[in-house]
């Protein structure tokens, strides 16, 4: 029973006691300065020292080691001397000195293990002395140390398991709260305390020397210094650098630099803020070349260092909005400190140009999607961004497919073709590298080797803005009324799931800007996402791959430990997915529908409309949070158990099952009717009792499945039962055709286990969400007939070109002035989307908040050798002739030798698909509609290919590899 008090009294009052901030009030009330709102923040021995003094300094040792011994005595008091529980007191200590001391605890330990076990403290003390005064190396001490001490208490006490464990816990501990927070010895030894100078300096040991060999971090020294730095790590050709961290002397560096005649140095800038993703503070600060002595070096980095306080670059900084935390003190005056602080210096070895220039990965001026924009002259780089200089400009495409890569060049100059396609390659190729990310690359070729020498994002052609995805979930153009609608349901079930995993970090990000509108489409913000991503632990392109089955990076480790917890309540989310969308169902879902299909909607006013409409949105926000994590949920399962797709049963998918149900009625008519005529056939089958029982079995599908559409995520578009002659046409097609799935398949993919689960979970949630969506299109096309006969609106389907709130103001609140330019809002939208629809093709990628009206894209003529490729989602070889068809239309004369080429699909499609050969679509991946009725009629398919309907044309001779992703285009054959 002493024991369980002991481990109590232990939890509950050593993390306390570390807790305590007795260097905060010591320091306070001797040296007057509060430690945490000056130098790095931590209230530790090494900050009473700096700012406080030797006496402050002093005085927190005492009390830090009093707390570790004091720890240990409590300990020995239940569990008597030298027991493990020591340690634990320490861990416990140490935890609570970092999460409300603001401090690494490492005072508390050393003291504390004095006590527990003096001989080990001594021998340990003894080694990491004689260490760092041989290695002159803080940093090789104190991990050192963190090695050794876990390592001699294992030889010490190789027979108690226990107490090795805690000393391993503890080391591991410390050492991670050192990567946690900021050391003091980093802070400048000249600005501590007179006093305190001598021990900084000695503590510091010598300045290690900084390359670009080293693994840098960009808020120590910069932006530029650390890209440049993981551009060399990455085996780019980037010349040999060095960078001076703001806190450190040159002296040292200049000695091991040697500066010579020939070996002529670059002095650029590195400041912090400058190369980001905000701001490149390009032309900002000063470079200085050709430096090839000491003195000249010297006299570069101090220029360097003091273009920080150019009027120009204060001003800059100002209007970005990129003061560093503390730069104006309270009277106005900016502190010296964090000035000097504020700028690193990157020396590298000059390169003597040939040809030099500077490349624009994406083109920052018409934002042209394909386009590598480059300007060169003969000499160094500098010529070409001081401004003075007219340089040779040249535009690259550069086309990739899975094997080939090709560069079509555009301009011509002095510069030889084949160094420019080479820049246009290399940049792409440093773009994938960010992630996407534009870059403005500055290199220099000095006629053996193509040479790096800065990259730094676009800043203009930021956020980019991507259809992938979008072009699948909403595809099309898109009417106010349902991007009014679908906007914050989509962005707010992905806005809780970031915040689920991501916590207290998710406070202040706005979720709403994750999609928006060009054109009249929706575009994902990919920048944001990629970010979100990042501090959830996860790659960039973690959304494409649980979406659209693309390849996925491996995530940082440091990273996705942080979001463990929150990592770990998705993946319970995730593991109640079905059962909470049983309880849903059963309480929600069906009870809402069934009173939903009960009422008549003639007989409602606006009000009551309005009324209803609330309702239905109330239900779609929880159905949009099961339709985005179901499709998740079975895309992450499929790829963690290498379920093959084959294996996969898709018939709860509502388009699926429709397809099957129409297949088997169809196949039904054809035995009564073998040879019929399409105008009549529905008026031939009324004549003869088993035709009629066809035509009943046509009428309970249509009102089964009523509530698909073309478009299932448009409620612009038309239902199945309010136009039910699309369905019509596929069952004559079907009758025609006489195309069955392969029993035989079907039956192979029907299994159980944890993958199908979720997919039939995917489908039965894909159907309450239509079902909802389709009664929300039936309530506002009742209040547009409501309005029509008011006057209020002009012809039907306007009121989709209105948005919620303003059908909301208009009803609640009688907003006579809104409602009076009803008319004139519908005509400007209306005549805005016909413009947009016109727009082909339609970029993939928008860079920036406000794109071009007029965008350029590359031609056809620049398919490197015949070939195109995109993702595999239905395995198979075909051949034959291109359809085009950019929009949903009858084409009566389709059949296996035709390759359908279309932007999207969904399930208004269908009738095409069952009767083609083969598809290629610009949208979607392996769970796409197309993918998944390609793959249940064999169909090879391919989606996801950029441009596919304006790079091909009707008449073309392709042959489509479903397994491999990859188009070949005929040469012999010309369109027809």
């Amino acid at each position: 029973m002493l024991e369980l008090w002991g481990a109590l009294v232990i939890f509950v009052v050593c993390p306390l006691l570390g807790g305590l901030p007795v260097i905060s009030w010591i320091t306070n009330a001797l040296a007057k300065r509060r430690l945490a709102e000056i130098g790095t923040g931590n209230i530790g021995v090494s900050a009473a020292f700096y700012h406080g003094g030797t006496l402050v300094g002093i005085l927190a040792v005492l009390s830090e080691a009093l707390k570790g011994v004091v720890a240990v005595l409590l300990a020995r008091t239940f569990f008597g001397n030298g027991s493990s529980w020591e340690l634990i007191a320490l861990i416990a200590l140490v935890i609570g000195r970092f999460w409300m001391g603001k401090g690494a605890g490492t005072t508390n330990v050393a003291w504390g293990f004095a006590v527990h076990d003096p001989m080990a403290a001594a021998f340990i003390f003894l080694v990491s002395s004689i260490s760092f005064l041989l290695l002159r190396s803080k940093e090789l001490a104190k991990y050192g140390v963190l090695i050794l001490f876990p390592l001699i208490v294992a030889i010490l006490h190789f027979d108690d398991l226990t107490q090795i464990l805690a000393a391993v816990v503890l080391a591991g501990l410390l050492g991670w709260i050192y990567q946690q927070i900021p050391d003091d010895l980093n802070l400048k030894a000249s600005e501590a305390k007179p006093e305190s100078q001598a021990m900084f300096q000695l503590l510091r040991g010598d300045q290690k020397i900084l390359s670009l060999d080293d693994e840098l971090d960009g808020a120590i020294v910069g932006n530029k210094a650390a890209r440049i730095s993981e551009m060399k790590r990455a085996g780019y050709p980037v010349p040999k650098g060095w960078v001076l961290a703001p806190m450190d002397q040159p002296e040292t560096l200049i000695d091991f630099l040697q500066p010579s005649d020939l070996s002529p140095l670059a002095v650029r800038s590195s400041a912090l803020g400058e190369d980001t993703e905000v701001a490149s503070a390009a032309g900002q600060y000063q470079t200085v070349l050709n430096v090839t002595t000491k003195e000249g070096l010297l006299k570069a980095i101090n220029t360097v260092r003091a273009s920080y306080e150019d009027e120009s670059a204060v001003q800059y900084r100002r209007d970005r909005n990129r003061h560093s935390d503390g730069e104006t003190s309270v009277s106005g005056e900016a502190d010296d400190n964090v000035k000097e602080t504020a700028m690193a210096v990157l020396i590298q070895q000059q390169i003597q140009g040939v040809f030099s220039g500077v490349a624009f990965s994406r083109d920052p001026i018409t934002q042209e999607s394909d386009a590598v924009v480059i300007e060169a002259t003969a000499g160094s780089a500098a010529q070409v961004v001081s401004g003075r200089y007219t340089p040779e400009q040249y535009r690259a495409f550069v086309v990739k497919t899975e094997n080939l890569s090709s560069v079509h060049l555009e301009g011509e100059g002095q510069i030889p073709a084949v160094l420019i396609k080479q820049v246009a390659y290399l940049s792409r190729q440093i773009e994938q590298y960010y992630h996407g990310i534009p870059q403005d690359i500055e290199w220099s070729y000095d006629g053996q080797t193509l040479w790096i020498l800065q990259v730094r994002p676009i800043t203009t052609l930021l956020p980019i803005w991507t259809r992938k995805i979008a072009a699948e979930v909403i595809p099309g153009v898109i009417h106010p009324l349902t991007w009014s609608i679908n906007r914050p349901l989509v962005c707010g079930v992905w806005g809780g799931i970031f915040a689920l995993v991501l916590g207290e970090r998710a406070l202040g990000l706005d979720f709403n800007e994750t999609a928006t509108l060009h054109f009249s489409r929706a575009y994902f913000n990919a920048s944001l996402l990629g970010q979100i991503f990042l501090r959830m632990g996860l790659p960039p392109e973690s959304l494409e791959f649980l979406t659209r089955g693309a390849k996925m990076s491996k995530p940082p480790l440091n990273s996705t430990l942080s979001n463990l917890p929150g990592l770990l309540r998705l993946f319970a989310r995730e593991f109640s997915l079905e059962r909470d969308f049983k309880q849903d169902y059963r309480k929600r879902f069906h009870p809402g529908l069934s009173e939903l299909s009960q009422a008549k909607l003639l007989d409602l006013n606006p009000e009551q409309l309005l009324e209803r409409v609330e309702f239905i949105l109330e239900l779609l926000k929880s159905a949009a949070y099961y339709s985005i994590m179901a499709p998740l949920s079975a895309a992450a399962r499929q790829g963690i158990f290498k379920t093959k797709d084959s294996q996969i049963d898709n018939s709860a998918a509502p388009e699926v099952a429709a397809l099957r149900e129409l297949t088997e009625l169809a196949s039904a008519a054809k035995q009564i009717l073998p040879e019929f005529d399409s105008e009549t056939l529905f008026e031939d089958l009324a004549v003869s009792t088993p035709g009629q029982k066809i035509l009943e079995g046509f009428e309970t599908f249509i009102n089964h499945y009523g509530y698909l559409s073309d478009v299932g995520t448009d409620i612009a578009v038309p239902t199945w039962k309010e136009q039910p002659e699309a369905v019509k046409l596929l069952f004559i097609q079907l009758m025609q055709g006489n195309q069955t799935p392969s029993n035989l398949a079907i039956k192979k993919r029907k299994r159980g286990g944890a993958v199908q689960r979720r997919v039939n979970l995917k489908g039965r949630t894909s159907e309450i969400y239509s079902r909802l969506l389709a009664q929300l299109r039936w309530c506002f096309i009742a209040l547009e007939r409501n309005w029509l006969q008011n006057g209020l609106l002009q012809k039907p389907g306007d009121i989709f070109f209105l948005e919620i709130d303003e059908i909301r103001t208009a009803i609640k609140d009688s907003d006579y002035q809104l409602i009076s330019n009803f008319r004139s809002l519908v005509e400007i939208r209306r005549s805005q989307m016909a413009e947009d629809s016109q727009l082909n093709p339609v970029p993939q990628l928008v860079y920036g908040n406000a794109p071009p009206v007029s965008i350029f894209f590359s031609t056809p003529s620049l398919i490197p050798d015949g070939m195109l490729s995109g993702i595999p989602a239905s395995h198979g070889l075909v051949e034959g002739k291109v359809k085009v068809l950019r929009n949903l239309q009858a084409v009566p004369d389709i059949d296996k030798q035709t390759i359908l080429v279309v932007p999207y699909t969904d399930s208004g499609w269908v009738a095409l698909l069952a009767r083609a050969g083969g598809l290629i679509a610009e949208a979607g991946g392996r769970l796409s509609h197309g993918a998944i009725i390609a793959r249940e009629y064999g169909i090879p398919a391919i989606m996801d290919v950029h441009n596919a309907t304006w790079l091909l044309q009707d008449g073309q001779r392709v042959r489509i590899d479903g397994s491999r992703g990859i188009i070949e285009i005929s040469n012999d054959l010309r369109p027809d």
